[in-house]
């Protein structure tokens, strides 16, 4: 599962690249990790795309001790009622995402971006429990990240999907949650 992603961006050229307005955030790029804080476009009442601060983790379901970063299963019963309401459902922006390769002992990092779009972003999940959270989908590994991690890789939004993502109907949105064409992407080993 990725734990560990990039934003190498400001928040300016991140709103650009989503289409949305930072409204005052100060992001200045860097690495996210679980339980750390970094924008997400979520889709006002009014329609308006907008950029605010998240905790990465969503609190776990009652019988969980840890937080839940990345969702798998869509039919959950701990998920199925966010997933249908478009009110809490997000863009993730992202430059690139790690994950970890090779046999123990001598693992080494895979960093996967999408080179024809430096910000891009994973179809995301927010929630104002405990703390305002989130956490992204993920699907299928494709043929770039499958030699490396195999169980799954996160759900790559193509820039046209994005308004579905945020405001369609499940039926439609839930379809998004596919391997990302692996001939757009690049993996480089670090």
């Amino acid at each position: 599962m990725c734990n560990l992603y990039r934003l190498d961006a400001p928040a300016n050229q991140i709103a650009l690249a989503l289409g949305a307005d930072a409204a005052g955030d100060v992001w200045a790029g860097g690495y996210v990790a679980p339980g750390r804080y970094a924008p997400v476009v979520i889709r006002g009442d009014d329609g308006v795309r907008r950029m605010v601060p998240r905790q990465w983790g969503v609190p776990p379901p009652p019988k969980g001790d840890r937080v839940v970063t990345n969702v798998r299963n869509l039919a959950s019963p701990f998920w199925i009622g966010t997933l249908r309401h478009t009110q809490f459902r997000c863009l993730v922006p992202v430059t690139r995402f790690q994950e970890w390769g090779g046999r123990k002992g001598a693992r080494t990092r895979h960093w996967f971006s999408v080179p024809s779009t430096p910000v891009f972003a994973f179809a995301g999940i927010w929630r104002d429990s405990e703390v305002a959270s989130f956490a992204f989908l993920t699907t299928d590994a494709n043929a770039v990240v499958a030699p490396v991690h195999p169980k799954a890789m996160p759900v790559i939004l193509h820039p046209e999907d994005y308004e579905l993502w945020l405001a369609g109907d499940w039926k439609q949105a839930q379809r998004l949650a596919a391997p990302f064409p692996s001939q757009l992407m690049h993996m480089e080993q670090a």
